[in-house]
Parts: C-alpha cells; structure tokens; sequence
C-alpha cells in the first residue's frame, strides 16, 4: 500500500446510503457489516448450486484471489467451482470497471446470474466479503446443495484506505495459523492493515539470521506475573505461574503469513521497538543497553527503564542489521518502529548517551530519542520504506515523511496533521480492544483495564477537531488488541469480537452514524460468527 492510493480518498464514488438497515430487513435482506454505500433490493432470488460456475472477465493481478475466495466460501455450500475457460455467460461473473473507484465495487445479484464489478481486484475481494453476509449462515454449516440468494444491487466504496488492526504477539504469543484466522477475521470486515507488534520486553517473536540470540534467549520469558500487575511494586508476595513462555516466527513463517495477508489485500506492517520496550533484547545482547548488564526477559507488564543506548554506535549497527532483514522480509511501505513509553532514566546516568548529546548538541533526553529517531529514519528511506510511530516521536520534532499513530488520544494527530504529516487516528478511549467491553466486569476475563463499550467504538469520529485541509492527512484508523492479559486466540477473539465490527464501520462507511441500526444488522453478523466458529462477546451486546 503506497501514500498516494492511501491518501486519495475517493470523492464522489461513496454513495449516500439509499436504504438503511430497516429497509434491509423490510425487504428481506440480511443486515450487511459494514454498511454498504447504496443497497437496493431488486425482485427475487439466485438459486446458487453446484451447476453453478464461476467466470473471471478480467485478467488483471489479484482477480485469481477474489476467484479463490468465491470458490472457498461457495465448494463448502454446494460444490460450487471456479472455470478458467472463456464462459461470459457463467453463473457467477467477475470483472473490472475504470468507472469505479479504488476498492470499490458493484454487486449485482439477479435471479439470473450474479455480477460482481471492482474498481480494482480489491474491489472484487470486498464485495465476496459482502456476499458470504448474503448467503444464509446456517448453510455454512454443512453442504446445502441448493442455496437462494436474494436479488439486490449494492454500490459500494470504503470511507478510508487505511482500516487497521494491531495484534501484540509479543507479550502473548500466537501460532502461524492462529495469525491467519486472524487476517481472515479482518478479511471478513474488510479491514485491510495488519500491524504486527513483534518486539517489546516480554518477547522478541520474529528471527533475525545475524542475531540468533534474539530468539534463543530473547523469545523465552521463563514465568508471567499471575493477575494484574502491581506496576512496580514486586515482593516476596508477588505471584508468578512459574512456566516458561515462549514462541517465534521463523522467516519461512513470516512469508508465508504475509502471502497469506497478500491474497486477502492486507499489507502487513511490522513493528520492531525502538528505543524503548528492550528488555528482550538487551537480555539476549547486553552490550545494546547503557551499562551492559546482563538481564532477563520481563516476567511483568508495567514500562521498564532499561532501553537500549542511543550514545553506542554499535545500537545503529544492530538496527540497520535488523530492520535490513525485517524489510527483506515485509514488502510494506511502512516499517513501525514504536517509539512510545521510553524512559529517559538509564541515558540520564550513561556516559556514552550524555556524550552523544554533547556532540549532537542536542538539549533534552526527548531530543536524544529524536536523534535516534532520525537515523533509523534515514536508513529505511534507503530501502525504500517510511517510519510509523506512535505519537510519542512527535515530543521532539519529526520530519515530514513520518506517519504518526495517535493513541493518547487523538490531539497527537490533529496537531502532526495540522504540520502536515500523516495521520492514523487510534485512541485509547475508541480504539483499545484489550480494554473491557462491560462495567460488570466479575465474570468477564481479566482486562488491562478501562471501558470501551461497543456503542462507544462506534461513536468514534476520527476527523473530529480537523478543518476540511487537515482531515486529508488522516489516512485511517485502527484497532489495537494488546495482548498482557490475553494468553490465548481464543480470549483474543472474545475481546476483538464484535467492536471490530463497529471500528469496521467507522473505517469503511460513509453512511454509518445510526447505532440501532447498526445492533439491528449486527444481529446476522454475529450468525456469520457463530458459523464460522469464532468466538465473541455477548455481554458487550447488553451495554
């Protein structure tokens, strides 16, 4: 995903909503997630069988992806298989049109064929998104035969081109195919961003070949604090589950879960931490830390001092090293590389960074992380690549083709939107699915904290507070699942379930804005879930 696609938000495609969810239902239509840009219900019905074919009119790279995933959904249905031969006249048609927008698409269901059209194969992808809400869900469960399909035409284009997600696997970590039910479930809502958090100091989960520590000893935490975090205050009478945690992707893995991603037209952002967030690190190479001390992987979750020494060129060797392979790796536009919650406690009594300060001139420890900042900065601008950080690398000034992700609310983004760099809106208060989903919190499953209900998500405006020249910086949104008190897919599906239909919504939807409307649709939403297997909160579905 490049700046311009993100950045050209697609005036005049985004229909106004002709029929809102009420005249779905009144005509018989499922409620569709998110909301489509027009919907208009025609007579009738498809029959869709296993006589059924598919035709793909147009050629261009990516149509075989949207093919693939027809064919997935429909073969467990009725059997239903993709031709390569010249049919025009097959059951099921994709194509292309210029007159339609990036992303966007038309799906055009009579009672005698079904037209899928996309602006482009994403398009295409997105509207078999819709069309798997329009089949009924419990032909999902097992082979119908037979499946009717009601006749509609829906237009429909997305609001931003950045809709994100963020998964931490470095605090808990998650398998390879837990990661991919992870990109389907964002598929599903047409989310397409997965941001990859991958370092911090509880685990270092992705393989670099010129650091093998860095997963020998890095990637294993031998006990987790048992409850909530004291932050900070650890005695004799602080619990731990005494077994080790452990886990990490070998590049073979990460290939294969960004190919994965590629054919669901999700771009894969990696995060690598700097300069905070180390301790992983450090313990697997002590010299990358001020005094060189030898230390463990972090067994508790509060924010630690110890971050890696931006006085010592041997830091900038390590990185330049690391993130050379991290950007062989992902072929994204963007590389992260944190920034937030570093303590400036270590380089305050560090000779080498007090040094450095000296000859950079440089006048406070925020500077200093600027610095470093800037150097991991030039050095990916010679790959090719962009930094994203999150909003703390705005304290010291940043260059203009910095993107910053504003999580501490949303005033670090309206003020780098108003400098001119752009933006992705991800506040704690709208977007922190790791926050808990009810006030009755006795049976839910232990949270980091706070309240983020699903109307609240929902609510979430986030141009607001821009003139109409700032919001063309805000490439999109996202949300972030962090995971310290999420040990398994199961929970982390429980807690992402169902805001991100919401944040969905928010992201993709220039008609959304009726929150009963939206509980109203959701309801055949939540049907695909149960069908699909995937775990979600009901108790969120009572606030």
């Amino acid at each position: 995903m490049n700046t311009a696609a993100i950045a050209k938000v697609i005036s005049g495609t985004a229909i106004v909503c002709a029929l809102m969810c009420s005249c779905m239902k009144g005509s018989g239509l499922p409620g569709i997630v998110p909301l489509p840009g027009s919907v208009v219900a025609e007579k009738g019905e498809f029959v869709l069988s296993g006589e059924s074919d598919i035709y793909i009119a147009s050629g261009a790279e990516g149509m075989e992806y949207a093919a693939d995933e027809l064919k997935s959904v429909l073969s467990g249905i009725c059997g239903v298989a993709a031709l390569e031969s010249d049919n025009p006249g097959a059951s099921v048609v994709l194509g292309l049109s210029d007159e339609l927008g990036v992303s966007s698409y038309l799906l055009d269901i009579s009672p005698d064929r079904i037209k899928i059209t996309g602006g482009d194969p994403a398009g295409v992808f997105y509207a078999v998104q819709t069309l798997k809400q329009l089949v009924p869900a419990q032909a999902y469960n097992g082979k119908a035969g037979r499946v009717s399909i009601p006749a509609v035409v829906i237009n429909d284009s997305p609001k931003m081109m950045y809709r994100g997600v963020m998964l931490d696997a470095a605090r808990h970590f998650f398998t390879k195919d837990e990661v991919k039910t992870f990109l389907d479930i964002m598929a599903l809502h047409k989310m397409n961003v997965f941001h990859w958090h991958l370092t911090d100091d509880q685990g270092w989960r992705i393989e670099i070949d010129s650091y093998p520590e860095l997963v020998g000893t890095g990637s294993v935490r031998k006990r987790t604090i048992v409850g909530k975090d004291p932050g900070g205050e650890y005695d004799e009478t602080t619990v731990y589950d005494e077994t080790p945690h452990s886990g990490y992707y070998t590049k073979d893995d990460i290939r294969e879960i960004v190919e994965y991603a590629r054919r669901r037209f999700i771009t894969v952002i990696p995060e690598v931490e700097f300069p905070g967030h180390a301790v992983a690190a450090l313990a697997s190479y002590p010299w990358l830390g001020c005094t060189g001390e030898q230390y463990e992987v972090r067994q508790t979750w509060d924010i630690d001092d110890r971050v890696f020494c931006i006085g010592k060129e041997s830091t900038f060797r390590f990185f330049e090293d690391v993130l050379a392979e991290v950007t062989d790796l992902f072929p994204s536009e963007y590389i992260h590389i944190g920034g937030d919650e570093c303590p400036s406690k270590m380089w305050e009594k560090c000779p080498h960074c007090n040094r450095r300060m000296e000859q950079e001139h440089l006048d406070s420890y925020r500077q200093l992380q600027a610095y470093g900042t800037f150097r991991l900065e030039k050095f990916l601008e010679s790959r090719g690549r962009r930094i994203i950080g999150w909003d703390e690398i705005l304290e010291a000034g940043i260059s203009p083709s910095a993107v910053v992700m504003s999580w501490r609310g949303t005033e670090g983004g309206i003020k780098a939107a108003k400098s001119g760099n752009y933006v992705v809106m991800s506040p704690t208060g709208y977007s922190y699915f790791d926050y808990y989903q009810t006030r009755n919190t006795e049976n839910e499953p232990i949270a980091w904290g706070g309240y983020l209900p699903l109307e609240k998500v929902y609510s979430f405006d986030p141009y607001e507070g821009l003139d109409a020249d700032d919001k063309k910086f805000v490439l999109g949104v996202q949300a972030n699942l962090w995971t310290e008190y999420i040990p398994d897919f199961r929970q982390a599906e429980y807690m992402l379930l169902p805001r991100l239909a919401a944040m969905s919504e928010v992201a993709w939807s220039s008609a959304s804005g009726n929150y009963p409307d939206f509980r109203v649709r959701l309801a055949d939403f939540l049907e695909l879930y149960r069908s699909f297997g995937y775990t979600f909160s009901e108790t969120a579905l009572r606030e």
